[in-house]
């Protein structure tokens, strides 16, 4: 219980200071990125063909997939919120065992291969070139202090986001569940109500949240090899 409580504070402090920091809807649209391009990375593993990604500057993200049988547009619906938290669980992970290169490389790739394969005009494409330049300039300066810093802040905002989204579409679900997003077309594809896949979003950017930050508490502890 008292691990929950610890994520809920940072959660919420997070969410507050981050707010502060300028140009900060800037990268928050990584989690847009990476929610989106979960869709389309698991389109193709089925088979499926990726027609566009779009990104927009509210956040809000499209990807328009072509795939042969219904039953497989459930995994790829599922794939954009758990992917994304996912990819912050890795950003925290990493940042425990000090692989902060790794991290950005990692983001720049998923960013060009969006802009190269799924991204075909407008904001997202200026977007990903700018971002792709921003991280690969910091990483060309090598400074310690500006890649912990950078990175740190790609991470708590990804952390942030990969909360609130689900949350909203939770709130969203149950005033008007039209609006809900990929709960939506869960439900119209399951008949299951688009709340409950909303709420199984939640839990898993939840316990995602708490591994992730976890790993933060930890970082700089030594382990023992026997």
């Amino acid at each position: 219980m008292k691990k929950w409580t610890t994520t809920f504070v940072y959660l919420l402090v997070c969410a507050i200071l981050t707010r502060f920091i300028p140009f900060s809807s800037f990268f928050r649209n990584v989690d847009t990125l990476v929610h989106e391009f979960g869709h389309a990375a698991v389109t193709l593993l089925l088979s499926g063909r990726v027609l566009a990604v779009e990104l927009h500057p509210d956040h809000s993200g499209l990807t328009r997939s072509l795939l042969q049988g219904t039953w497989k547009f459930i995994p790829v619906t599922l794939a954009g919120y758990i992917t994304a938290s996912l990819f912050t669980l890795l950003l925290f992970y990493l940042y425990r065992r000090n692989r902060l290169k790794d991290g950005l490389i990692l983001s720049i790739t998923i960013a060009m291969a969006a802009l190269v394969f799924f991204v075909r005009s407008g904001f997202g494409t200026t977007w990903l070139l700018g971002f792709s330049a921003l991280t690969f300039v910091v990483l060309l300066v090598g400074k310690t202090w500006l890649t912990k810093f950078y990175y740190l802040l790609i991470a708590f905002l990804s952390l942030d986001e990969s909360v609130l989204g689900p949350a909203f579409l939770v709130a969203g679900s149950l005033t008007d569940p039209a609006s809900s997003g990929d709960a939506y077309g869960l439900q119209r594809l399951t008949g299951i109500p688009a709340v409950v896949w909303a709420l199984l979003f939640l839990v898993v950017s939840l316990f995602c949240a708490k591994a992730a930050l976890s790993h933060f508490m930890r970082t700089g502890t030594r382990h023992r090899t026997p």
